[in-house]
């Protein structure tokens, strides 16, 4: 006769693991440009996603060009200088508007929620999706560039290359304005439509198209105070003699003050609502 010995019931042991709440800044700036790279991927597999910054730099400068140099500058030769610099601006202020729109769609799907539950920093997600778009700017630079070259314009070396930082450091620094609009809002298309009325009146209403002389007094007093004017001014300054002047210090200036203002604000909202 043998006597059976109750044992004990055991159970794997639960794991007790949260996703790490703090990472090291180090660790969260390589995170950061692991999410932009995820942002590339997204474009690789959705290329659809650039017709925006490839087409719309052709379209605009043929058309705006060709339409309008010989009524506003005698030629379309003498109206490159003045309308390249333009475009440029506009096409690639304008492009930043995806980094709310994409955001937005993202939070809508749950992605962030995802994201939330890795063991990485908070910001890594909101800091990879600015940075991915930085690829955007420079793809629609090099466009804008390559079509004006195309049509004879013949740009300072150097400018351009002077031309294309700044516009991308602006670029990027408005795009947070863009980023917190994508965190408070309910749609993307919402964060589209409301761009496109604060982006519109501010593009058209500079000196990116025409003389402000030709102007009403009222509206080139806006045109002379619009950080867009200073943009354009100093990007045509740098293209078209190399000439680094007081407009790029102004749009270097405000494109700090605008981080330095929306960054904060942006993470803020960003953590609360993703």
């Amino acid at each position: 006769m043998t006597t059976v010995i109750d044992k004990p019931i055991t159970t794997a042991p639960i794991s007790t693991m949260h996703p790490a709440t703090s990472v090291s800044v180090t660790t969260a700036i390589k995170q950061s440009f692991t999410m932009g790279y995820r942002g590339l991927l997204k474009i690789r597999h959705n290329p659809e996603q650039l017709f925006d910054v490839v087409l719309q730099p052709i379209i605009f400068t043929l058309m705006f060009t060709y339409i309008f140099g010989g009524a506003l500058a005698g030629s379309v030769q003498d109206y490159l200088p003045i309308i390249i610099p333009g475009i440029l601006v506009q096409t690639v202020i304008v492009t930043s508007i995806v980094t709310g729109t994409q955001l937005r769609e993202d939070m809508d799907k749950g992605v962030f929620d995802r994201f939330r539950s890795l063991p990485i920093a908070r910001i890594s997600p909101l800091a990879g999706a600015l940075l991915a778009d930085v690829i955007r700017y420079l793809i629609a630079t090099t466009i804008t560039f390559v079509v004006g070259i195309a049509m004879g314009w013949r740009p300072d070396a150097l400018g351009v290359i002077g031309a294309t930082l700044l516009v991308i450091v602006c670029s990027f620094a408005v795009s947070w304005i863009f980023a917190f609009m994508g965190t408070v809002m309910k749609k993307a298309s919402a964060v589209q439509g409301v761009s496109m009325l604060i982006l519109f009146p501010l593009t058209f209403m500079s000196n990116a198209f025409v003389e402000p002389a030709t102007m009403p007094g009222w509206m080139q007093t806006f045109v002379k105070f619009n950080p867009i004017s200073h943009l354009v001014t100093a990007v045509r300054e740098l293209t078209n003699n190399g000439h680094v002047g007081i407009h790029v210090l102004w749009s270097l200036v405000g494109a700090a003050i605008i981080i330095a203002i929306m960054a904060p604000i942006t993470v803020k909202s960003y953590m609360r609502n993703a």
